[in-house]
């Protein structure tokens, strides 16, 4: 899942982004509210965190601005601004949620969890293959019932996989959906990660869901491998 972090404070900005990528989110970050709306509208993601009191352009007018355009990806205002009012204001604006600083991050993460659920395309709360079930929010993978123990990284590639079941994505599709700008991952890298997805859930049970097109990428059988 890609994330737009849009925070001034630099190190509060780096924080949520090494927090949020060890989580499996892909994130990029902007420290203006120009640049922000520049990216949030030239660029797909599956969720905004947007602060408030920003350089250029406050965190209220890049909502409103992005809601005028049609961009309806889920917004999260992060903010000191902790007055009645001011919820109001973000929340009229356009943004889909609203949480003060200070703030727990585990709460955080669950909002926009949430968020990414809810969002403007419909996103199931669990991702199924045939036996095969992915559930985003509380990254779990399971098998037949069986736990499945994957890496952050590895649950972001089958979660991507998963979402675009029954379809070919191509190596560099797969970086762009999992790694975030500021990466420039050899493609091979993905080659790696399938590779150990296939050792973990498929090699025991007898399966070949993942599928490799010679010469275009990859695909997730939305029957899960049954029968191969």
């Amino acid at each position: 899942m890609r994330v737009l972090v849009v925070e001034d404070d630099r190190r509060l900005a780096e924080l949520l982004s090494r927090g949020l990528t060890a989580e499996g989110f892909a994130v990029d970050v902007e420290h203006d509210g120009r640049d922000g709306l520049w990216r949030a509208t030239e660029h797909a993601y599956d969720v905004v965190v947007l602060d408030v009191m920003l350089p250029s352009l406050n965190g209220y007018r890049v909502c409103e601005r992005l809601r005028a355009a049609g961009v309806w990806t889920p917004i999260l205002m992060l903010t000191a601004k902790d007055g009645e009012l001011d919820e109001a204001e973000g929340l009229d604006t356009g943004a889909d949620d609203y949480l003060t600083k200070p703030f727990s991050y585990v709460v955080l993460v669950a909002r926009l969890r949430a968020l990414v659920r809810r969002g403007g395309v419909a996103r199931p709360a669990v991702l199924r293959a045939g036996d095969l079930e992915l559930d985003p929010a509380l990254r779990v993978c399971r098998r037949r019932g069986v736990p499945i123990p994957l890496t952050a990284k590895e649950f972001a590639v089958l979660e991507f996989l998963a979402r675009h079941r029954d379809q070919v994505v191509t190596k560099a599709e797969v970086i762009a959906g999992v790694w975030d700008s500021r990466q420039d991952p050899d493609p091979n890298l993905v080659e790696v990660y399938v590779s150990a997805l296939r050792r973990k859930v498929d090699a025991p049970f007898e399966r070949r869901s993942i599928t490799t097109v010679r010469g275009v990428g990859y695909c997730l059988r939305g029957d899960g491998g049954a029968g191969a």
